[in-house]
Protein backbone atom coordinates (compact mmCIF):
# COMPACT_ATOMS: atom_id res chain seq x y z
CA UNK A 1 0.00 0.00 0.00
CA UNK A 2 0.75 3.19 -0.49
CA UNK A 3 0.37 6.96 -1.44
CA UNK A 4 1.92 7.82 -5.27
CA UNK A 5 1.80 10.49 -7.43
CA UNK A 6 0.01 9.77 -10.88
CA UNK A 7 0.68 11.79 -14.12
CA UNK A 8 -2.44 12.67 -15.93
CA UNK A 9 -1.47 15.01 -18.72
CA UNK A 10 0.72 17.86 -19.46
CA UNK A 11 2.13 18.57 -16.05
CA UNK A 12 -1.09 17.61 -14.20
CA UNK A 13 -0.59 15.30 -11.32
CA UNK A 14 -3.29 13.28 -8.81
CA UNK A 15 -2.29 12.50 -5.50
CA UNK A 16 -3.51 8.54 -5.03
CA UNK A 17 -3.76 5.88 -2.71
CA UNK A 18 -3.19 2.59 -3.83
CA UNK A 19 -5.62 1.06 -1.22
CA UNK A 20 -8.76 2.21 -3.22
CA UNK A 21 -10.26 0.25 -5.92
CA UNK A 22 -10.21 2.14 -8.86
CA UNK A 23 -13.87 -0.05 -10.13
CA UNK A 24 -15.18 1.14 -7.00
CA UNK A 25 -14.72 4.81 -6.98
CA UNK A 26 -12.65 7.96 -8.56
CA UNK A 27 -10.08 9.88 -6.42
CA UNK A 28 -7.36 11.96 -6.48
CA UNK A 29 -5.81 15.11 -4.86
CA UNK A 30 -4.52 17.72 -7.16
CA UNK A 31 -0.89 19.58 -6.55
CA UNK A 32 -0.32 23.13 -7.49
CA UNK A 33 1.09 22.32 -10.99
CA UNK A 34 -0.97 22.37 -14.66
CA UNK A 35 -3.48 25.34 -14.03
CA UNK A 36 -3.94 28.78 -15.21
CA UNK A 37 -3.75 30.67 -12.10
CA UNK A 38 -0.94 33.59 -11.66
CA UNK A 39 1.16 34.21 -8.83
CA UNK A 40 0.56 33.75 -5.66
CA UNK A 41 -1.87 31.45 -6.87
CA UNK A 42 0.12 29.68 -8.98
CA UNK A 43 -1.46 28.01 -10.68
CA UNK A 44 -3.72 24.74 -9.91
CA UNK A 45 -5.62 26.58 -7.20
CA UNK A 46 -9.07 25.58 -6.90
CA UNK A 47 -10.77 27.46 -4.13
CA UNK A 48 -12.68 30.74 -4.80
CA UNK A 49 -12.16 32.22 -1.63
CA UNK A 50 -8.37 33.15 -1.26
CA UNK A 51 -8.90 36.50 -3.60
CA UNK A 52 -7.98 34.69 -7.18
CA UNK A 53 -9.85 35.38 -10.10
CA UNK A 54 -12.95 33.59 -10.46
CA UNK A 55 -12.73 32.74 -14.01
CA UNK A 56 -9.16 31.05 -13.45
CA UNK A 57 -10.49 29.04 -10.23
CA UNK A 58 -13.32 27.58 -12.79
CA UNK A 59 -10.80 26.81 -15.56
CA UNK A 60 -8.92 24.87 -12.83
CA UNK A 61 -11.84 23.20 -11.65
CA UNK A 62 -12.78 22.06 -15.03
CA UNK A 63 -9.14 20.57 -15.46
CA UNK A 64 -8.96 18.61 -12.31
CA UNK A 65 -12.67 17.53 -12.59
CA UNK A 66 -12.07 16.45 -16.63
CA UNK A 67 -9.17 14.62 -15.68
CA UNK A 68 -10.77 12.49 -13.35
CA UNK A 69 -13.93 11.15 -16.25
CA UNK A 70 -16.16 14.12 -13.83
CA UNK A 71 -17.95 17.00 -14.48
CA UNK A 72 -16.96 20.09 -12.60
CA UNK A 73 -20.61 21.45 -12.85
CA UNK A 74 -21.47 18.09 -11.00
CA UNK A 75 -18.95 18.90 -7.83
CA UNK A 76 -20.42 19.49 -4.64
CA UNK A 77 -17.93 21.57 -1.89
CA UNK A 78 -18.94 23.30 1.23
CA UNK A 79 -17.65 26.70 3.18
CA UNK A 80 -15.07 25.34 5.29
CA UNK A 81 -14.93 26.22 9.13
CA UNK A 82 -12.40 24.27 10.83
CA UNK A 83 -15.53 22.53 12.62
CA UNK A 84 -17.14 18.85 13.01
CA UNK A 85 -20.39 19.00 10.75
CA UNK A 86 -20.60 15.90 8.41
CA UNK A 87 -23.38 15.95 5.58
CA UNK A 88 -25.06 13.69 3.92
CA UNK A 89 -25.22 14.96 0.61
CA UNK A 90 -27.52 13.40 -2.71
CA UNK A 91 -28.17 14.37 -6.02
CA UNK A 92 -30.06 17.35 -4.69
CA UNK A 93 -26.55 18.60 -3.77
CA UNK A 94 -25.00 18.03 -7.60
CA UNK A 95 -23.58 21.42 -8.36
CA UNK A 96 -23.72 23.42 -4.51
CA UNK A 97 -19.91 25.34 -4.28
CA UNK A 98 -19.24 23.97 -7.62
CA UNK A 99 -18.97 27.92 -9.63
CA UNK A 100 -19.12 30.42 -6.81
CA UNK A 101 -18.43 30.15 -2.41
CA UNK A 102 -21.65 31.98 -2.47
CA UNK A 103 -24.19 29.09 -2.95
CA UNK A 104 -21.51 26.29 -1.65
CA UNK A 105 -22.63 23.90 1.04
CA UNK A 106 -22.77 26.53 4.35
CA UNK A 107 -20.59 25.36 7.50
CA UNK A 108 -19.45 22.25 6.79
CA UNK A 109 -16.34 20.32 7.09
CA UNK A 110 -17.20 16.62 5.81
CA UNK A 111 -19.38 15.24 3.24
CA UNK A 112 -20.30 11.75 2.55
CA UNK A 113 -22.51 9.83 0.04
CA UNK A 114 -23.69 6.95 -1.45
CA UNK A 115 -24.58 8.66 -4.75
CA UNK A 116 -22.86 7.27 -7.60
CA UNK A 117 -20.86 10.11 -9.97
CA UNK A 118 -21.44 12.39 -7.35
CA UNK A 119 -17.98 14.16 -7.28
CA UNK A 120 -16.87 15.34 -3.21
CA UNK A 121 -14.56 18.25 -3.09
CA UNK A 122 -13.03 19.73 -0.05
CA UNK A 123 -10.00 22.67 -0.68
CA UNK A 124 -6.78 22.51 1.89
CA UNK A 125 -3.47 24.50 1.88
CA UNK A 126 -1.29 22.42 5.59
CA UNK A 127 -4.78 21.24 6.95
CA UNK A 128 -4.82 17.28 6.50
CA UNK A 129 -7.39 15.44 4.12
CA UNK A 130 -9.01 12.16 4.87
CA UNK A 131 -10.98 10.44 2.14
CA UNK A 132 -13.18 7.34 2.97
CA UNK A 133 -14.93 4.68 1.41
CA UNK A 134 -16.86 1.83 2.34
CA UNK A 135 -16.16 -0.92 -0.77
CA UNK A 136 -19.21 -2.92 0.80
CA UNK A 137 -21.87 -0.92 1.24
CA UNK A 138 -20.69 1.45 -1.44
CA UNK A 139 -20.49 4.68 0.04
CA UNK A 140 -17.50 7.26 -0.09
CA UNK A 141 -16.55 10.10 2.22
CA UNK A 142 -14.16 13.14 2.62
CA UNK A 143 -12.86 15.41 5.72
CA UNK A 144 -11.17 18.24 6.62
CA UNK A 145 -9.01 18.07 9.48
CA UNK A 146 -6.83 20.86 10.30
CA UNK A 147 -5.93 20.83 14.26
CA UNK A 148 -8.96 22.14 15.40
CA UNK A 149 -11.13 19.38 13.37
CA UNK A 150 -8.75 16.88 14.39
CA UNK A 151 -9.01 17.74 18.26
CA UNK A 152 -12.72 17.62 17.37
CA UNK A 153 -12.04 14.23 15.53
CA UNK A 154 -13.86 14.75 12.51
CA UNK A 155 -12.54 11.97 10.73
CA UNK A 156 -14.14 9.42 13.72
CA UNK A 157 -17.36 11.40 13.03
CA UNK A 158 -16.96 10.98 9.58
CA UNK A 159 -16.58 7.24 9.71
CA UNK A 160 -19.77 7.40 12.61
CA UNK A 161 -21.94 9.35 9.85
CA UNK A 162 -21.02 6.80 7.62
CA UNK A 163 -22.16 3.70 9.65
CA UNK A 164 -25.45 5.60 10.64
CA UNK A 165 -26.39 6.63 6.83
CA UNK A 166 -25.35 3.51 5.18
CA UNK A 167 -24.46 0.70 7.69
CA UNK A 168 -20.69 1.16 6.93
CA UNK A 169 -18.82 -1.24 8.90
CA UNK A 170 -15.80 0.53 10.47
CA UNK A 171 -14.10 -2.64 10.09
CA UNK A 172 -14.40 -2.60 6.52
CA UNK A 173 -13.76 1.15 5.57
CA UNK A 174 -10.93 2.05 3.88
CA UNK A 175 -9.48 5.28 4.79
CA UNK A 176 -6.56 7.54 2.83
CA UNK A 177 -4.80 10.06 4.88
CA UNK A 178 -3.40 12.72 2.68
CA UNK A 179 -0.27 15.35 2.40
CA UNK A 180 -0.81 18.02 4.68
CA UNK A 181 1.64 20.10 6.96
CA UNK A 182 3.78 17.36 8.52
CA UNK A 183 5.36 16.91 12.38
CA UNK A 184 8.67 18.26 11.16
CA UNK A 185 7.37 21.87 10.50
CA UNK A 186 3.77 22.05 12.37
CA UNK A 187 4.72 24.20 15.48
CA UNK A 188 2.19 24.71 17.44
CA UNK A 189 1.62 26.77 20.81
CA UNK A 190 0.39 25.94 24.44
CA UNK A 191 -3.42 26.41 24.01
CA UNK A 192 -3.02 23.83 21.39
CA UNK A 193 -0.97 20.87 22.78
CA UNK A 194 -3.11 21.22 25.72
CA UNK A 195 -6.11 20.83 23.70
CA UNK A 196 -4.30 17.97 22.21
CA UNK A 197 -3.70 16.49 25.43
CA UNK A 198 -7.52 16.78 26.44
CA UNK A 199 -8.32 15.11 22.89
CA UNK A 200 -5.64 12.07 23.49
CA UNK A 201 -5.00 12.07 27.27
CA UNK A 202 -3.03 8.35 26.75
CA UNK A 203 -1.50 9.23 23.15
CA UNK A 204 -0.57 12.97 23.78
CA UNK A 205 3.21 12.03 24.52
CA UNK A 206 2.99 10.37 20.68
CA UNK A 207 1.27 12.93 19.13
CA UNK A 208 3.24 15.75 20.21
CA UNK A 209 7.40 16.57 19.99
CA UNK A 210 9.08 19.40 21.95
CA UNK A 211 12.44 20.55 19.98
CA UNK A 212 14.32 23.26 21.05
CA UNK A 213 11.94 25.24 23.23
CA UNK A 214 9.33 24.99 20.21
CA UNK A 215 6.04 22.03 20.17
CA UNK A 216 5.23 19.96 17.04
CA UNK A 217 2.11 18.32 16.46
CA UNK A 218 2.04 15.53 14.68
CA UNK A 219 -1.99 16.01 12.42
CA UNK A 220 -1.00 12.82 10.90
CA UNK A 221 -0.97 10.08 13.37
CA UNK A 222 -3.89 11.94 15.36
CA UNK A 223 -6.13 11.27 12.55
CA UNK A 224 -4.79 8.15 12.29
CA UNK A 225 -5.84 7.37 16.07
CA UNK A 226 -9.00 8.80 15.54
CA UNK A 227 -9.71 6.63 12.90
CA UNK A 228 -8.67 3.58 14.63
CA UNK A 229 -10.66 4.37 18.17
CA UNK A 230 -13.61 4.85 15.73
CA UNK A 231 -13.07 0.97 15.03
CA UNK A 232 -11.36 1.06 11.54
CA UNK A 233 -8.09 -1.67 11.40
CA UNK A 234 -4.78 0.12 10.86
CA UNK A 235 -4.24 -2.07 7.47
CA UNK A 236 -7.27 -0.20 5.86
CA UNK A 237 -5.80 3.56 6.75
CA UNK A 238 -3.58 4.57 4.34
CA UNK A 239 -1.02 7.95 5.12
CA UNK A 240 0.64 9.99 2.25
CA UNK A 241 3.12 11.08 5.00
CA UNK A 242 4.17 13.80 2.93
CA UNK A 243 4.50 17.49 4.13
CA UNK A 244 2.53 20.36 2.22
CA UNK A 245 5.62 22.82 3.83
CA UNK A 246 8.57 20.86 2.87
CA UNK A 247 7.44 20.41 -0.37
CA UNK A 248 5.26 23.58 -1.07
CA UNK A 249 6.70 23.41 -5.03
CA UNK A 250 3.93 20.52 -5.29
CA UNK A 251 1.32 21.63 -2.81
CA UNK A 252 -0.11 24.93 -1.72
CA UNK A 253 0.77 25.60 2.32
CA UNK A 254 -0.24 28.62 3.93
CA UNK A 255 2.60 28.65 6.35
CA UNK A 256 5.24 28.53 3.37
CA UNK A 257 3.94 30.57 1.29
CA UNK A 258 3.46 33.05 3.96
CA UNK A 259 -0.57 33.36 4.39
CA UNK A 260 -1.28 34.02 0.87
CA UNK A 261 -1.54 31.03 -1.14
CA UNK A 262 -4.10 29.01 -3.58
CA UNK A 263 -5.53 25.42 -2.36
CA UNK A 264 -5.27 22.06 -3.50
CA UNK A 265 -8.15 20.02 -3.28
CA UNK A 266 -9.13 16.39 -2.70
CA UNK A 267 -12.16 14.71 -4.24
CA UNK A 268 -13.81 11.22 -4.48
CA UNK A 269 -16.71 9.88 -6.59
CA UNK A 270 -18.21 6.30 -6.41
CA UNK A 271 -17.81 4.54 -9.80
CA UNK A 272 -21.30 4.65 -11.87
CA UNK A 273 -22.51 1.31 -12.29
Amino acid sequence: MSYFLQHMQNNLWHGKFSLFPEQLAVHGISTRQAGVSRKPYDSMNLAFHVGDAAESVWKNRIIFASSMGLKAEDIVSPNQVHGDKVLNVSSKHRGMGAKSYEDAIPETDALITNEPGLPLMLCFADCTPILFLDPEKKAVGIAHAGWKGTLKKIGRKTLEAMNREFGTDPSKCLAGIGPSIGPCCYEVGVEVAEACRKAFPEKADNLLEEKNGRIYFNLWAANRLSLIEGGMLPENIESADTCTACEHSWYFSYRADGGTTGRIAAMIALQKY
